[in-house]
């Protein structure tokens, strides 16, 4: 993500990568002062869900930093079989 985008994902709220093609397989994320939440894009798409029960994941800024890097370095690759 550049500089820009991040800087305009802190202020809108909740957004999908610019790779995941607008899929239906997506998590979305939002930054809110120390933590990023990280949640199921699906899940509101279901009318018997309800929002105020949605599961939301929590990690530290540093932690979600120490994951993106990782991700940048290779190191979630899945091989293919």
């Amino acid at each position: 993500m550049s500089a820009s985008e991040s800087a305009l994902a802190r202020t809108t709220g909740w957004f999908k990568s610019a790779h995941s093609d607008h899929g239906a397989a997506c998590v979305e994320v939002r930054f809110d002062g120390d933590l990023v939440l990280i949640r199921d894009s699906k899940y509101l798409r279901e009318p018997g869900n309800d929002p105020a029960a949605q599961p939301i994941i929590a990690v530290s800024v540093a932690a979600w930093d120490a994951f993106i890097a990782g991700v940048r370095a290779g190191e979630f690759s899945i091989a293919r079989v």
